[in-house]
């Protein structure tokens, strides 16, 4: 029986319900002092909570689909996945550095043989937002056969509340990135990581709110000029992607949907297809019925024109809630030319870092078939 299985839920359920209920009825034999009545109260009680606690786990995993299964729980689901596209016939100035570090933990290693992951403050020129963000230089950055190349960018996005670092050591873009450009599987690429969360705590779900932050025009608009004037990042449309997990794979898609000009490819890991309205968003749209239209990625597909843009999205068929979303998702885009939409279905995968990383492989790779930067 599988982990999200209503079974198993029924089972943890009864299993504290009668240890509760023997609890009651067994703790007046073993009220003596001799070490059997002793242990007896002590098993019992430990047994009940264990079964507590995993009755209480079972269901907010249910609820929130963290595991999909027994393997991606204790962290041994490592299946990678796969890109299926859906496409017919086709299978400066406002930026600072503060500080970086390595991406492999080798001693000694060099920029030019590893790369390097700089920590760096961006203030939008037009939107005035400042945000923290980590970028990834590939090695072929500092190697003097390269010093006039230009390389593809990609923004890479958390979750909400989310951190920088974890994109860096938990999700392990860049050492991903090092690794498949090093087996030949894609090409140097740059990445800008950092959160959507621009206004912390509030969660504005890359939106321009009225009257508060335009986070939308900050990450279309002042990120990637900001990144282009200070490192050696192409300037044509087609050197941008952008890819984000939850909260932060629905604003990777919403940026290359309503900004083809500035992202020629948007990928989504489990994402969702609307903006929420909750205590962490406030009131993101102040009554502006456009803007919670624009935010809609539904009404987006079926109201404004199909943008010249590339899409992945991801779910798996056990422990993600938005698969069915996700299915539908896909064939509405396959019907608007010249949009493409792709996809990586796992088997199973919750919510959670470990689906994530599975993805993440293929995900850079799709990327990098769709970016180049040497396009104006």
């Amino acid at each position: 029986m599988g982990l999200t299985s209503d079974k198993v839920l029924a089972l943890a359920v009864g299993a504290g319900v009668l240890l509760f209920a023997g609890t009651v009825w067994w703790w007046p034999r073993l009220a003596g002092r001799s070490v059997r009545a002793v242990l007896g109260r002590m098993g019992l009680l430990f047994a009940t909570q264990v079964a507590v606690f995993a009755a209480v786990g079972l269901v907010a995993n249910q609820s929130f689909g963290f595991y999909g299964s027994w393997a991606d729980l204790f962290g041994r689901e490592n299946g990678q996945g796969v890109v299926v596209d859906h496409s017919a016939g086709t299978a400066g100035g406002p930026l600072r550095v503060v500080g970086d570090r390595r991406v492999t933990r080798a001693s000694g290693a060099r920029p030019d043989v590893s790369g390097r992951v700089e920590e760096i403050r961006i203030v939008g020129r037009t939107t005035g937002i400042g945000s923290p963000a980590y970028v990834y230089l590939p090695p072929e950055y500092f190697q003097a056969r390269h010093r006039a190349r230009t390389f593809p960018a990609t923004v890479v996005l958390t979750g909400y509340p989310g951190t920088a670092e974890a994109l860096v050591d938990k999700l392990r873009y860049p050492r991903t990135a090092l690794e498949l450009a090093k087996a030949g599987r894609m090409r140097p690429m740059i990445l800008v990581m950092l959160r959507p969360t621009v206004a912390p705590p509030r969660d504005t779900e890359c939106v321009d709110v009225p009257g508060g932050p335009q986070t939308e025009t900050f990450f279309a608009k002042d990120l990637p000029e900001a990144v282009s004037g200070h490192y050696r990042v192409g300037k044509g449309p087609r050197s941008w992607g952008v890819v984000g997990n939850s909260t932060g794979g629905y604003c990777a898609l919403k940026l290359a949907m309503h900004h083809p000009e500035a992202y020629a490819a948007g990928a989504g890991l489990s994402p969702y297809y609307d903006a929420p309205s909750d205590p962490t968003t406030g009131d993101l749209f102040q009554g502006d019925k456009e803007q919670k239209n624009r935010a809609n990625l539904w009404w987006s597909l079926k109201n404004l024109p199909a943008p010249d843009t590339s899409l992945l999205v991801t779910s798996s068929k056990s422990g993600e809630t938005n698969y069915k979303d996700t299915l539908k998702f896909i064939e509405r885009v396959k019907d608007k030319k010249p949009t493409r939409v792709s996809s990586i279905i796992l088997e199973s995968g919750g919510h959670n870092f470990n689906t994530w990383r599975r993805e993440i492989p293929a995900t850079l790779q799709w990327l990098d078939e769709r970016l180049d930067a040497t396009q104006k």
